[in-house]
């Protein structure tokens, strides 16, 4: 069984920080891509940034240049440092990840539970 537990969302003031991270446990061979989505009221989940195995990134153009995506693949944690935050970056948070549960089977997506983050004065 595989789980993703995110945590590090909260309210903060436009212009603010927060840090995301989430981990993957349980019965894990291996970790493809990992990445953060988000999902405002009445809107779609989007894909905020992604980053690969090995280190390449990939970020929506809303959040480019105040969104840094990293991963410790030693730990299988992701996380999203989120900095000159927005009110339009008001979102629940979810963390992504292709895991392969063995040698031979094949890669599955998994999702964690969200996190909300609130930008508001």
């Amino acid at each position: 069984q595989v789980q993703l537990v995110e945590s590090g969302g909260g309210l903060v003031q436009p212009g603010g920080s927060l840090r995301l991270s989430c981990a993957a446990s349980g019965t894990i061979f291996s970790i493809d891509a990992m990445g953060w989505y988000r999902q405002a009221p009445g809107k779609q989940r989007e894909l905020a940034a992604a980053i690969t195995s090995g280190g390449s990134t990939n970020y929506a153009g809303s959040v480019k240049d105040r969104f840094t995506i990293s991963r410790d693949n030693a730990k299988k944690t992701v996380y999203l440092q989120m900095n000159s935050l927005k009110p339009e970056d008001t979102a629940v948070y979810y963390c992504n990840a292709d895991i392969r549960i063995g040698r031979y089977m094949r890669y599955n997506q998994y999702w964690g539970q969200g996190t909300q983050v609130t930008v508001s004065s």
